[in-house]
């Protein structure tokens, strides 16, 4: 079983599977920096000065101003902010990888075929003619098919 699972472990698969699972955690840190830093701070700022992760709905009634203080306190909340945040997230995250997955495809498209000649030259006058042409226009000479 252990000679089973250390060719499993092994295979060039589980090794990509796990190398991209690894970048993929750092990449979800990056754009969380990227959204909660960079992106966030000025559409609160062009809100009135809105933090979304402070945007919450406190559900017990007693009047929290602080999501952090309603959590401490055990108070069911909504934090709906959190949510918008999370949604943020997402979109630019599937965002980039839908730029990194189209890069990839356009690199790997197959090339088109290339066009089939539509002339010939004329074996006698060296004139550029029909692919079909059974006799030179030009030398007048007889074509052999081929």
């Amino acid at each position: 079983m252990w000679k089973e699972f250390k060719a499993f472990a092994m295979r060039g698969n589980v090794i990509d599977l796990a190398i991209g699972v690894i970048i993929g955690g750092a990449f979800g840190k990056i754009v969380s920096s990227l959204v909660n830093d960079i992106i966030m701070p000025p559409i609160g700022l062009l809100l009135g000065k809105v933090q979304f992760t402070n945007l919450f709905i406190d559900l017990s009634g007693k009047g929290y101003t602080v999501l952090e203080t309603a959590r401490a306190e055990g108070a069911p909340v909504l934090a709906y902010g959190s949510f918008i945040q999370a949604i943020i997230d997402f979109l630019i995250i599937a965002f980039v990888i839908f730029l990194v997955v189209r890069g990839i495809n356009r690199m790997t498209a197959p090339k088109p075929a290339p066009a089939a000649p539509t002339t010939k030259e004329c074996p006698y006058c060296y004139s550029t003619i029909a692919i079909k042409a059974t006799r030179c226009p030009n030398c007048t000479s007889e074509l052999s098919a081929g």
